[in-house]
């Protein structure tokens, strides 16, 4: 489920929910509205699991 995957990529590296959003899809609200039960499409999908995977390379994890 992309909520715990996003859960938990915010715990391990200090991100606020807001900066997340903006950063992977630009939606600051995005992780609010998932917590709200927001399904989100395949693309969007896509492009947060893209932000995290870069995200982790960058931070040599």
């Amino acid at each position: 489920m992309l909520l715990r995957e996003v859960e938990k990529f915010l715990r391990e590296n200090g991100i606020p929910a807001t900066r997340f959003g903006r950063e992977s899809v630009r939606d600051p609200r995005l992780v609010f509205d998932l917590r709200r039960g927001r399904e989100p499409g395949m693309r969007m999908k896509r492009r947060v699991e893209h932000f995290m995977n870069t995200y982790r390379r960058s931070m040599g994890e």
